[in-house]
């Protein structure tokens, strides 16, 4: 399993936010940046970075905060939040940002996702953000009506390199992951998926590798409360 540090941005700022709620934000870092070389120093191999206005808006919000952090990192960086046509998709791809993350627009437009992984092999991963097991779009604001496994199988055959699944009601709640949610969509599907949301300690790291379905881990207000070491988080599931 590989272990994706978060950093989500609002106005510029590294925050967490409860459940999405954006009046929940606490910041942890003015310097996303510096952020980003803290998580390559304890030895991440990915960053998984969320432009949180933008998800709300439908456009880039934060670029000048992603563009800081793809220029301070070698590693590589998957970008979400309010990217909702080719051109965005393009520029961001153009700019470092090694994979984007389709969420609202997957479900809007599904046949964007499927000619976006056409051109763009290995490089669009679909964000799944349920609650109740019901898909929410523009930043959490909106319920759509599709499931997350429905979701999913739109895309099985599309040539994404994974999906990202958040239960909401787990995201910044410090409440433990959704792991048999996470574990079923993903033998559901035959796709890699990444859990996203509630990861607190090394034990819910342990119980969703147990699973021995899902392909990674998004994890944020762990490492920056200090209930999760990022080096012992990356050993754990590396052995």
């Amino acid at each position: 399993m590989i272990l994706y540090p978060a950093i989500d941005l609002k106005d510029g700022a590294c925050v967490r936010l409860v459940r999405g709620a954006m009046e929940s934000a606490t910041v942890f870092s003015d310097d996303p940046a510096a952020q980003a070389r803290a998580f390559a120093a304890a030895g991440a191999e990915w960053l998984h970075v969320v432009d949180l206005n933008g998800a709300i808006k439908g456009r880039p919000v934060n670029g000048t905060a992603v563009r800081a952090i793809v220029a301070a990192v070698g590693m590589p960086v998957q970008l979400g939040g309010g990217i909702r046509d080719a051109a965005t998709i393009e520029r961001w791809l153009a700019s470092g940002v090694t994979r984007v993350i389709l969420g609202t627009v997957a479900v809007r437009d599904p046949e964007l996702v499927r000619r976006t992984c056409r051109e763009h092999p290995g490089r669009i991963v679909v964000g799944i953000d349920a609650r109740g097991g019901q898909v929410l779009v523009q930043g959490w604001t909106e319920a759509s009506t599709i499931g997350a496994v429905e979701l999913a199988r739109r895309f099985e055959d599309a040539g994404v390199a994974a999906v990202i699944h958040t239960n909401i009601d787990h995201d910044g709640a410090m409440l433990g992951p959704d792991v048999a949610g996470t574990a079923a969509l993903a033998r559901a599907v035959g796709l890699p998926v990444i859990a996203s949301g509630g990861v607190r300690n090394l034990a819910d790291l342990d119980a969703l590798k147990a699973e021995d379905v899902i392909a990674g881990v998004v994890v944020g207000r762990a490492l920056y409360d200090g209930t999760l070491d990022l080096r012992a988080a990356i050993a754990r599931l590396a052995a």
